[in-house]
């Protein structure tokens, strides 16, 4: 097969298949004093592109769950991530044999309370904590972009609708 053959057939097989499904994780921290939420990025190992920690399926996780390995694995934090999906982005994948694919990740909020001193990925990657604003700079997907400035809504939300410590009355 020559290689102009071996490149169409790998498009027509890019073309035909379904995105293949990876779960991610948003990883974020409030700060005590100022309640600046933080969001973790980190940059890819092969293209130094910022992305957020993210993996294939693992039999007998659900999705969140997995999200919630992948971010201890490649950024070294630990939390719960929710259940409910923040929802999903698509960026290209390219394989270890150079084939390029799609990918679809469905991504989950994951509050850090912890943080490994060593993890699998150490050393592999940059890992930086920044402003939703500054993730959705950073990243090159219009999607996960779009997901940051959600995020940024939501906990703004969610932190501005808890209620005042009550004072009790004398």
């Amino acid at each position: 097969m020559t290689l102009l053959a071996r490149l169409a057939s790998d498009v027509q097989l890019m073309f035909r298949r379904p995105p293949r499904q990876q779960y991610g994780a948003i990883c974020y921290r409030v700060k005590k004093k100022s309640g600046d939420v933080e969001v973790l990025l980190m940059t890819s190992r092969d293209t130094g592109r910022w992305v957020i920690p993210k993996g294939w399926p693992m039999n007998g996780k659900c999705a969140h769950e997995v999200a919630a390995q992948e971010a201890l694995e490649e950024a070294g934090v630990r939390g719960a991530a929710e259940a409910e999906t923040l929802g999903s982005y698509t960026y290209q994948k390219v394989l270890r044999d150079g084939v390029q694919v799609v990918c679809k990740v469905q991504v989950y909020a994951l509050e850090v309370t912890d943080m490994a001193k060593n993890f699998k990925e150490k050393g592999e990657r940059t890992i930086d904590w920044v402003s939703c604003d500054e993730a959705a700079s950073r990243v090159r997907e219009p999607e996960l972009r779009n997901l940051f400035l959600a995020f940024k809504q939501k906990m703004t939300d969610r932190l501005s609708a808890k209620p005042a410590k009550q004072i009790p009355a004398e």
